[in-house]
């Protein structure tokens, strides 16, 4: 009988590419993670101002829909829905082609 590799030259590399993929994965978590705490933040601030002015502050609305953004490009990444990783890997979100912008 003849040994047959256990891996062949055409999926060493996927192997490789799939344990790279996990490792953003992780940091990509990390990320969601640090970057819904901050979302939560920006929320309570947009409260008090908001009781304080009798209007929600404008800048601080358009940064936690490109935070929304960013946490959907994450899931959608931790997710395989898509395979490009996000910021900082890639661009910062924009609402450019974006259904969901206003």
């Amino acid at each position: 009988m003849a040994d047959i590799p256990l891996e062949s030259p055409a999926t060493a590399p996927e192997r490789r590419n799939i344990w790279m993929r996990g490792l953003l994965m992780i940091l990509m978590a990390m990320a969601f993670h640090l970057t819904a705490t901050l979302l939560g933040l920006i929320a309570l601030v947009q409260f008090v101002v908001t009781l304080l002015n009798n209007t929600p502050n404008p800048r601080l609305g358009d940064f936690g829909q490109s935070l929304g953004r960013y946490l959907r490009q994450i899931a959608n990444f931790l997710s395989f829905a898509e395979e490009e990783a996000p910021f900082p890997f890639s661009d910062w979100p924009t609402d450019k082609g974006d259904p969901d912008a206003n």
